[in-house]
């Protein structure tokens, strides 16, 4: 087995492939973190320990003679509060006596071939895996509480992923102030980390910094896992890069608020936790009552970022998205809210369809305004009914004539929002989180409804699978556009009033994995006003998220970027929108755009009528290059090909299959310059004695061309690089596709 417990030193020993994670329980049943790292045999870790005397860092009872053994310096598992440890804890409670001291000690163990999946929340799939599982039961006899941490160990893609189980025997209610999933001491390393941060539009932008003293914290409080800091974190060497150096990566399986809390203590360990943000958190947990916190993806390299990033893409991918997905082709969809917003009806959406599918469009999905009465963002919302003066022929027309052309339909929903000027809100006002007798904060004019009360749920669902019964529909756009605020619901009583924000997001995963289970053909592509809820969590309900809702191709390349440190392209929603684009007013020729958006799964968000016959002739050109190089793209290693140095001139990135048989090549200039330099792109990833070709070249500079008899060795490519022609134009882009010949 991958999990191994070694009885004479009590160290349990975790290894994957090319990792291995270690827990040492000592002589008094401390849970201590020893490594976590590239394999080294097994070979017991607590040596790293050193006891030395710190002042002011306090010893457990049993060692008050033993100055050098401290909770405040010794690397720990699953931190507490209130037992000496003054460090950033992963646990905090307040007994039924008033008491807020938890000290947690080993209780038991099992070790498990398979996995155990949290209770309502979303987790890594075991699909085809080989996965052992460690339960690891801590208590506190004193508190009358329990807490199993369990491990699940993906051993062949080097992934371990973790979450707790908090139990309360004490016999009285306790409340949980603060429930981390995973908290992990590394020993020894001066460390940088790097956070995607951002906002509406601008979302995952990686930002890197050195771990000092300290507490960093990145979170979010808005309900959802929010455009601003997303729930995922990298630890790495200072000296780290893309292709060298060790890094390791936390992901939070969470749609949410959250935490993710950084410090380097006074000794130079570096602590990480990651959970559900504790901030507007309070679980009262009665006697008897588990609470399971959401789960945590680790992964650990010592060949850089680039690495790391592949670690993450392939259990996203092949654990996390939902399997009925992950090796079905994508249609190339085209999206009406940029060519229309809110002002269409039956001729003009037909028309739009009709041009779509000329232009070769393989879905045609329906956005806001087709419901209730939706002629702009100030009523309807909670009204899942058709919009019979607007759509005369209703949704099944569209759906029928969508069908008889031979492509798919799909539709937009926002379900967990509701405007005022509504007949939901009109008969149950009280199904919106809303403080008492206060005037709600409004965001665009809508209210939140209380995805904690089951009747919210239902009916939701209810209403939802009335309208994907009634015609073809095979995907929906699921929106979520305002962050949370006045955080109440009637439903609940004063001391449980901070449960709402957490019963909110496991509302929203009921109604998610409901619809899933009645309608598995239909695909959910996540959305909030773009990238608000781009997280694991929404990703094991829906094997795609609209990235942005800044579509415009320049802003993208960092958006994209960003994101892809931690998640797949196969999961980032990308378009060609209309130019000038509607947000930043840029001009960017068609085919930038859309080599832009090849790196994502591709569409268009526009109106297609408006094309001329040659822009019409390019995107069917462009939909076929995507589905020659679909498989590629979407399941192929992805790399960064540029650093921030080179993108104030340039961005690279590039594909290689997984047998290294093909790659895609693309550059977009984005500061054109006179007189230019040369270009030059080192690729990666190549077989290094295969001799590669260019059989392949789209590019927005119309005398680009494909290279007459150029052949490449791999070594080459990736030692000098590829040299690019000079290109011209506003923004000129070019990709190339390379086949290897031997």
């Amino acid at each position: 087995m991958s999990v191994k417990f070694d009885e004479k030193s009590r160290v349990f020993f975790m290894e994957t492939q090319n990792t291995e994670y270690q827990i040492k329980i000592n002589e008094i049943g401390m849970v201590l973190h020893t490594y976590y790292g590239k394999s080294v045999g097994c070979c017991d870790m607590g040596y790293l320990i050193k006891e030395i005397d710190r002042g002011f860092s306090g010893n457990p009872y049993e060692y008050r003679n033993k100055r050098g053994i401290s909770s405040d310096t010794l690397p720990q598992e699953y931190s507490t509060d209130g037992a000496g440890d003054y460090r950033i804890s992963a646990v905090s409670v307040s007994l039924a006596n008033g008491s807020r001291t938890l000290d947690l000690r080993y209780k038991g163990h099992e070790i498990t071939t398979g996995r155990t999946n949290p209770e309502g929340l979303p987790y890594v799939r075991e699909q085809e895996d080989k996965v052992d599982t460690l339960r690891l039961v801590l208590e506190d006899k004193v508190a009358g509480l329990e807490v199993t941490l369990s491990y699940q160990v993906f051993e062949a893609k080097d992934i371990i992923s973790r979450f707790a189980v908090i139990k309360n025997g004490s016999g009285e209610a306790v409340f949980l102030n603060k429930a981390a999933s995973a908290c992990m001491d590394i020993t020894g390393r001066d460390l940088d980390f790097i956070h995607f941060h951002g906002r509406h539009a601008m979302e995952r932008l990686p930002e890197r910094s050195r771990v000092g003293h300290e507490i960093h914290r990145i979170a979010s409080k808005r309900g959802t896992s929010s455009h601003h800091n997303n729930p995922f974190v990298i630890l790495c060497d200072k000296n780290t890069d893309e292709w060298h150096g060790d890094s390791y990566g936390v992901m939070l399986m969470y749609s949410g608020e959250h935490a993710e809390e950084i410090e380097r203590d006074q000794a130079g360990t570096v602590r990480v936790v990651t959970g559900i943000n504790d901030e507007h958190f309070c679980w009262k947990l009665e006697d008897g009552e588990e609470f399971v916190t959401p789960e945590a993806i680790l992964a650990y390299t010592d060949k850089g970022l680039s690495e790391l990033s592949f670690l993450f893409h392939r259990i996203i991918r092949d654990n996390v998205c939902p399997k009925e997905f992950r090796n079905v082709k994508r249609p190339v969809l085209i999206n009406n809210w940029e060519g229309t917003y809110f002002d269409f009806d039956d001729e003009k959406i037909t028309g739009i369809i009709d041009s779509a599918k000329e232009a070769g469009c393989e879905m045609f999905v329906l956005d806001d305004g087709w419901f209730g009465k939706r002629d702009d963002d100030h009523a309807g919302l909670g009204d899942w009914v058709v919009n019979r003066q607007k759509l005369k022929n209703g949704i099944e027309q569209l759906a029928d004539h969508t069908d008889s052309l031979g492509m798919k339909f799909g539709l937009w929903f926002e379900p967990e929002m509701v405007n005022e000027d509504s007949d939901l809100f009109r008969k149950h006002p009280e199904w919106a989180l809303s403080d008492p007798d206060r005037k709600p904060v409004m965001g665009r004019d809508q209210l939140v409804l209380d995805m904690s009360r089951n009747e919210v749920v239902d009916y939701l669902y209810e209403s939802m699978s009335e309208i994907l019964k009634s015609a073809k529909i095979s995907y929906i756009k699921w929106d979520f556009n305002r962050s949370l605020s006045n955080v109440f619901s009637g439903k609940y009583p004063v001391d449980r009033q901070g449960e709402v924000s957490h019963r909110f997001v496991l509302g929203t995963y009921s109604l998610m994995e409901r619809l899933r289970e009645a309608f598995p053909d239909i695909m959910i592509e996540g959305c909030s006003g773009g990238g608000g809820r781009f997280d694991a969590g929404i990703l094991f309900y829906s094997p795609q998220i609209w990235c942005s809702d800044n579509t415009e191709a320049i802003n993208r390349l960092r958006i994209q970027k960003g994101t892809s440190y931690g998640y797949p392209v196969s999961t980032m929603g990308s378009h060609v929108s209309a130019s000038p684009n509607h947000q930043t007013g840029r001009e960017v020729p068609l085919m930038t755009r859309a080599i832009v958006a090849m790196a994502g799964t591709f569409g268009y968000e526009l109106d297609p009528r408006q094309f001329s016959d040659e822009e019409k002739a390019m995107v069917r050109e462009q939909i076929d290059t995507f589905n020659r190089h679909y498989d590629l793209i979407q399941r192929g290693r992805y790399y960064r090909l540029s650093d921030d140095e080179d993108e104030k001139y340039y961005t690279s990135w590039g594909f290689v299959s997984e047998d290294k048989e093909e790659a895609l090549l693309n550059l977009v200039v984005t500061d054109m310059r006179a007189n230019p330099e040369i270009i030059y792109v080192r690729m990666n990833g190549l077989d290094p004695a295969g001799i590669y070709v260019v059989d392949d070249v789209i590019s927005s500079y119309d005398k680009a061309s494909k290279p007459e008899n150029a052949f490449f060795s791999g070594a080459a490519l990736m030692n000098a690089g590829y040299a690019f022609d000079p290109l011209f134009g506003s923004y000129p882009s070019i990709q190339i596709h390379f086949r290897k010949t031997v």
